[in-house]
């Protein structure tokens, strides 16, 4: 598998080289956003880790631009712990982040946990159909009424989850764990809350009134066949 670091911090992405290549892992750098984009664009990638500041651009406009041809896995790699760059990060297609200081350890088990979940996801053979909106697993792609619909590789992930499940609640704790495939604190409930959000405004006829996700009080979400 080949991985993707764009971070200007010559220090952090030689120990990030480092420990990825430890892992057996292939890997580019790209130090600013011109030579992301450009590596970009000359090769196929299993995993992104991307630094939100730039010197010449922002993590954003890379993840945007990336998310409009492909739903590879993008970690997002922020200075701050501020609450409105995770949400952002999250709503236009990351599917997780990790705040400056870190230790590598914990970076590599959501590197692993994240390769994981795409591989098992890309190996199914099969298709799931409900309330209009059918997953066409081996391809990766969802219709909703026959329309192809775009998701993010999180929202994927996500609502696989619920409609391999239908009509059972899922705790938050459940759901969580199975996006990130490990039981670290820092997987939280804000994190579903905006992928809940994101999801129903994509699937949903009324996202403001919901009937497929169905939030259960005090409980968690189910996906709900009873239309």
């Amino acid at each position: 598998m080949k991985i993707l670091i764009i971070e200007d911090d010559l220090s952090l992405a030689s120990g990030l080289s480092f420990a990825i290549k430890k892992q057996g892992y292939d890997l580019d750098l790209a130090r600013t956003s011109e030579e992301a984009y450009k590596i970009w664009s000359d090769g196929k990638y299993d995993l992104i880790i991307l630094d939100v500041s730039l010197p010449d651009g922002s993590g954003f406009d890379i993840c945007r631009t990336i998310r409009r041809t492909s739903k590879v896995p993008i970690i997002f790699l922020t200075a701050a712990d501020e609450e409105t760059n995770i949400i952002m990060g999250l709503d236009i297609g990351g599917d997780d982040y990790i705040t400056k200081p870190f230790k590598l350890a914990v970076l590599m088990s959501r590197i692993n946990a994240l390769l994981r979940r795409s591989n098992n996801f890309n190996q199914s053979d099969s298709e799931l159909c409900s309330n209009g909106i059918t997953i066409q697993l081996l391809k990766s792609k969802v219709y909703k009424n026959g329309e192809q619909i775009d998701l993010t590789a999180s929202e994927y992930k996500l609502l696989c989850l619920f409609m391999e499940n239908p009509d059972i609640v899922l705790s938050a704790e459940q759901i969580l764990s199975k996006l990130w495939d490990c039981n670290e604190n820092y997987v939280d409930s804000n994190t579903l809350t905006v992928y809940i959000r994101r999801l129903r405004a994509k699937i949903e006829n009324n996202p403001s009134d919901p009937k497929m996700i169905l939030t259960v009080r005090r409980m968690g979400y189910k996906w709900n066949t009873e239309i």
